[in-house]
């Protein structure tokens, strides 16, 4: 699938996990790909989202992302464009293992009804943590090929 950026996410940012890691997505996009959008407030509006076919309480169930070109994505093809627009490779593959794909996709929406509880016992820190290490080791690739030292 190809994605026109920037990549505009919806998503809850009452919900710690939800936050922490778009959040966490945000620090690494060097080259601004990524547009945050909180539609967590009862009084939301935006003018793309009103124009979609899809509702708030839709969006505050799953994320949803829309690119440039008004594509419109949900669950986990907006983790898979997210990972891939900051470059953090390592969990976009994650995210888009055909071997694993179809559980994440089960996967997801249990994640997605359950964040608030899941955030309270910790795992807030765990993504933080994947996420920190996946950047560190893109990082290193991307600093390594900058050297002429690329791994292929």
């Amino acid at each position: 699938m190809r994605i026109n950026y920037p990549l505009r996410i919806y998503y809850d940012d009452s919900c710690p996990l939800c936050r922490r890691e778009m959040f966490a997505l945000k620090s690494y996009d060097s080259l601004d790909r990524l547009e945050l959008i909180d539609c967590s407030p009862a009084n939301f509006t935006d003018a793309y989202a009103d124009q979609s076919p899809y509702c708030r309480d839709e969006m505050m169930r799953l994320v949803h992302a829309r690119d440039a070109a008004g594509q419109w994505l949900i669950g986990v093809p907006v983790f898979i464009a997210a990972y891939g627009a900051t470059g953090i490779t390592g969990m976009e593959k994650m995210w888009s293992n055909p071997f694993l794909r179809p559980i994440w996709d089960r996967i997801y929406p249990w994640i997605a009804d359950n964040r608030l509880f899941l955030s309270k016992i910790g795992i807030t820190w765990f993504f933080s943590w994947l996420v920190a290490r996946a950047a560190k080791k893109a990082n290193a690739k991307a600093r390594a090929c900058a050297e002429d030292r690329c791994e292929l």
